[in-house]
């Protein structure tokens, strides 16, 4: 299991777990992003902030932060 910061562009990864507590995890929770969920890694910034991914038919971009948070295989 990996993080999805860590996660290559173009890949396509399966959420295992999300990390962190109260505000921030259900935050992450409330975009969609859930045990299950699969994710396509679109795009990276150059200096690694955001990560744009596709997760449930939509957009969404990530801080590094929160994509650290999120554990995948």
């Amino acid at each position: 299991m990996s993080n999805l910061r860590n996660t290559p562009v173009g890949s396509t990864v399966t959420v295992r777990k999300i990390e962190g507590e109260g505000a921030t995890r259900r935050r992450i929770m409330d975009m969609g992003i859930t045990r299950g969920a699969e994710i396509y890694v679109r795009k990276v910034a150059p200096l690694g902030d955001p990560v744009e991914i596709t997760v449930r038919g939509y957009e969404l971009s990530l801080r590094k932060a929160d994509a650290e948070m999120i554990l995948v295989d």
